[in-house]
């Protein structure tokens, strides 16, 4: 018997992650693309998934279904893994819980630090953990714009007590038809790494309107991008988490001073991107930004501030790009490279 695979919200990453998956049609296993946007829906349902890379293009069938389906389909999933925004987790975790086995597990493909939801939710023995480097863009149901090709997309996947497990092997086999990957027994720490990086270009270089290939030529830009590290990093120490090797990078590349593991962080991305991915990609917050979308920057920068405030210790670069998110949000101003001055008078 096939063993069920779903994607759940089927974004960017989740339909790269799905059309990947649904092309290499992997022997015994049935996968699912769920998702949240109806016309996204129909246009996968009706012409399968154009993934758009910089030097190839993916055209493959995919099964897709409206959330409203499910109830259905009468369909038990060994296997969800969930590509939402952060704000998305929670309802979205309690929503797939009827139709997860009892020995299934959630695997959130995301941004930020989401896993204590959904343990809160399905309880820590059904969740692995992941973060991942992969960028992507859909604007138009049934059409990705991926920057990052599988050659160039990297997963970090890890049991949360850091254990070796069968389920882990078989999720690392899967998972390689979508990019290269490191288990790690350390994949809280990895993804609080992901968030310095996170924490340095997403909602920054989003709200300021830049890609990141121009937001490194800018050295006011740059020096932020420090700050904002920097006071990440502390926060994390602080908490308990241990940086670990993300990227494909190897341990050594993170040993050193701060500055070297902050430059690492910063411009790996661009480099795996290449001259094409880096001259189209649009960071997450950009993109919702466009779209008029509520950001992650509160899940991201925001949860940072709030980590520093439970130990004392002081985050102004965060807290100055959650603030100018907020009014970005709320329409009161609009993101602009200007912006860099509002951050700085912000940040005192």
């Amino acid at each position: 018997m096939d063993k069920q695979i779903a994607v759940l919200s089927t974004g960017a990453i989740g339909s790269s992650i799905g059309a990947d998956l649904s092309h290499a049609a992997p022997a015994g296993y049935n996968v699912s693309l769920v998702d949240q946007w109806p016309a996204h829906v129909e246009a996968m349902k009706a012409n399968g998934l154009h993934v758009k890379m910089p030097d190839s293009e993916l055209h493959t069938k995919v099964e897709a279904y409206h959330l409203c389906e499910l109830s259905s389909l009468k369909r038990q999933f060994d296997i969800v893994l969930l590509a939402a925004k952060s704000h998305d987790t929670r309802w979205l975790t309690e929503f797939i819980k009827p139709y997860l086995k009892e020995d299934g597990m959630i695997v959130g493909a995301q941004n930020g630090m989401n896993n204590a939801d959904i343990i809160d939710i399905i309880g820590k023995p059904r969740v692995m953990g992941c973060v991942l480097e992969l960028s992507a863009e859909v604007f138009t149901p049934g059409h990705v714009q991926r920057n990052t090709d599988p050659a160039h997309t990297w997963f970090g996947l890890g049991e949360l007590d850091g254990g070796v497990t069968p389920r882990l092997t078989e999720l690392e086999k899967l998972m390689k038809h979508s990019g290269t990957i490191t288990i790690t027994d350390n994949i809280e720490g990895a993804k609080w790494t992901k968030l310095v990086n996170s924490s340095m270009i997403l909602a920054p270089f989003g709200a300021m309107a830049l890609q990141s290939w121009q937001a490194v030529e800018i050295p006011e830009v740059v020096n932020l991008c420090a700050k904002l590290a920097s006071e990440t990093m502390r926060v994390g120490a602080a908490h308990g988490y241990q940086l670990d090797a993300i990227f494909g990078l190897s341990p050594e590349e993170f040993m050193g001073p701060e500055e070297k593991i902050i430059d690492k962080l910063l411009f790996t991305i661009l480099g795996h991107m290449g001259k094409k991915g880096s001259r189209t990609a649009r960071g997450v917050v950009f993109q919702d930004f466009l779209k008029g979308r509520r950001t992650e920057a509160e899940f991201l920068n925001g949860h940072i501030a709030r980590k520093g405030r439970e130990k004392n210790i002081a985050t102004p670069a965060n807290d100055a790009i959650v603030e100018l998110c907020r009014r970005i949000e709320r329409g009161e101003m609009k993101p602009d490279r200007s912006n860099i001055e509002f951050i700085m008078k912000s940040m005192g």
